[in-house]
């Protein structure tokens, strides 16, 4: 990787840099005006691999992108530094290709590293890659697994569903050599369906991640965070309060997901979380259990007697927690606050 590379290379040895990464040194260092007859000499492939490495440089010290730039040296020596960024790769190729060749590049390069589709794969975690595969023709998903390493397919493999992997097993044994407008198509699908989305899960928002930090506040911490910060930015605040998930919000599933979140919680979580639900939300629950599961539910939370909040605030941040875990697996689907259903990560 470039960042190891130049890694290497802080004792001004440049030695250990590939052309590809002394050529992502060098582009940043030129420019959009000086560097744009460049971009414009290489073929789509280079211009994925240079933005690739550039991307991920981060901070290039001045001695090594003298000894790089050579010719340079006295332009370059007062300028300490260079910073390699997504943000600062799209705003250089932006000047010289279509907006939209550039979206596709910089989605491509958001994604998991690898010169070709196969390659890309490689580097996806087979739990990603299983959960995407599992809703494809077993056809399909047998020509992706005759492509990657045996190593990660057999991976893969562990993580599709039994009857669908044995299928795909018995399909890539008796499949013969794959027609290449069949092999181009899949390469086409997983390139715009699959690979596409996953680099827009990359770019992780702000508020984002932020809204992930909030969901385990405790009640007061959290409340106490969001008063302050309406006070500074609300609106800030209200894209906060707008990608958290909540207990409450475990309302909105529906029945079946309901029913799988309740088999996976612990009964004396689940108790005590209810102990400080609203009516309205008990009801949801109750409703999704047997009257005699419901009547010895009951009697759990009126044993209890009074219970620390901080104690339900944790049941109830674990019932978050377990539902979220179940989405990320595509055991449930859970709606965002738009009312569009989708996973959450």
């Amino acid at each position: 990787m470039a960042r190891n590379s130049l890694k290497a290379a802080s004792r001004d040895d440049i030695s250990k840099l590939t052309g590809a990464e002394r050529s992502a040194v060098l582009m940043l260092a030129l420019g959009e005006d000086h560097g744009g007859r460049l971009w414009e000499l290489m073929d789509e492939d280079e211009v994925k691999e240079v933005s690739q490495l550039m991307s991920n440089l981060g901070t290039v010290t001045a001695s090594v992108v003298e000894k790089v730039l050579v010719d340079f040296v006295g332009q370059m020596s007062a300028t300490g530094s260079l910073m390699g960024s997504y943000e600062a790769t799209e705003r250089l190729i932006s000047r010289i290709m279509p907006s939209e060749k550039v979206a596709s590049i910089m989605e491509e390069i958001r994604g998991p590293a690898g010169r070709t589709m196969w390659d890309k794969l490689g580097n996806v975690n087979e739990n990603v890659l299983a959960n995407y595969l599992k809703n494809e023709y077993p056809q399909t998903v047998s020509v992706v697994l005759s492509k990657i390493k045996p190593e990660h397919a057999a991976r893969v493999l562990g993580a599709l569903p039994e009857e669908f992997a044995l299928e795909v097993v018995q399909r890539m044994l008796r499949m013969e050599s794959v027609q290449k407008d069949i092999l181009d198509k899949v390469e086409k699908t997983l390139r715009v369906e699959f690979m596409s989305n996953l680099a827009r899960t990359a770019k992780r928002d702000a508020h984002e991640m932020m809204a992930e930090i909030f969901n385990n506040f405790d009640r007061q911490t959290e409340a106490r965070f969001l008063t302050s910060l309406e006070e500074r930015s609300r609106d800030s605040a209200e894209r906060i309060k707008a990608l958290m998930f909540t207990f409450e919000d475990l309302g909105k599933l529906d029945p079946g997901s309901i029913q799988t979140l309740l088999r996976n919680v612990e009964k004396d979580k689940l108790a005590l979380a209810l102990k400080g639900a609203t009516d309205t939300l008990r009801d949801v629950f109750f409703s999704n259990i047997s009257e005699r599961a419901g009547k010895i539910l009951r009697e759990d939370m009126e044993a209890m007697g009074p219970v620390r909040l901080k104690d339900v605030d944790e049941a109830q941040m674990r019932m978050v927690n377990v539902a979220k875990d179940l989405a990320n697996k595509g055991e449930i689907m859970i709606a965002n606050k738009q009312g569009e259903d989708e996973l959450v990560y």
